[in-house]
């Protein structure tokens, strides 16, 4: 069985989730079989190894579930990308904008070195305006080489935003 056949089969649709007429895609299925998330994260690193990856930052708070452990098989450092307030040192952020109004994300002073390399990694591909908002954070100290996800909603053109910051984009399963 393919890497997507595999996901498609332990993605979860809801219907009128978290609103009427949006069907969402529901990853929960695939966190509780170990040898799908073992398999996901191997042929993310598959599709990554080429990259120079120096850091994996991971977005608040499905970007961590598979972003820890990508950086430890790539051996590299993890990186918290977290809403506002919520890390405990000083930080850099960045804000957003968001269907109805505005958002911002931080993360420490100290995560990154000056020119380091990261990859970001977050669970699902939507509009890219998080995704986006985190490369220009990470982008304030280091570069962003790539972007990784789970699943890429393809309908809603999220990768579209992302070529500006980074060549690299990468999606297990598209819908």
């Amino acid at each position: 069985m393919s890497i997507k056949q595999l996901l498609d089969s332990n993605i979860r649709d809801i219907p009128d989730f978290p609103k009427k007429g949006i069907m969402f895609k529901d990853i929960t299925p695939i966190m509780q079989n170990p040898q799908v998330v073992t398999s996901a994260i191997k042929e993310i690193i598959k599709e990554v190894r080429g990259w120079d990856i120096q850091a994996v930052a991971g977005i608040e708070s499905r970007g961590f579930l598979f972003g820890i452990p990508l950086a430890v098989m790539l051996g590299v450092p993890f990186i918290m990308i977290r809403k506002e307030g919520k890390l405990p040192y000083k930080t850099i952020a960045q804000s957003y904008e968001l269907e109805y109004g505005t958002a911002t994300i931080e993360m420490h002073i100290d995560a990154l070195k000056k020119g380091d390399r990261v990859l970001i990694h977050d669970d699902v591909l939507a509009t890219g305006g998080t995704a986006e908002a985190a490369a220009k954070l990470i982008n304030q100290v280091g570069e962003t080489v790539g972007f990784s996800f789970i699943m890429d909603l393809a309908f809603l053109n999220g990768k579209e935003k992302l070529k500006d910051h980074a060549e690299n984009v990468s999606s297990l399963i598209s819908y």
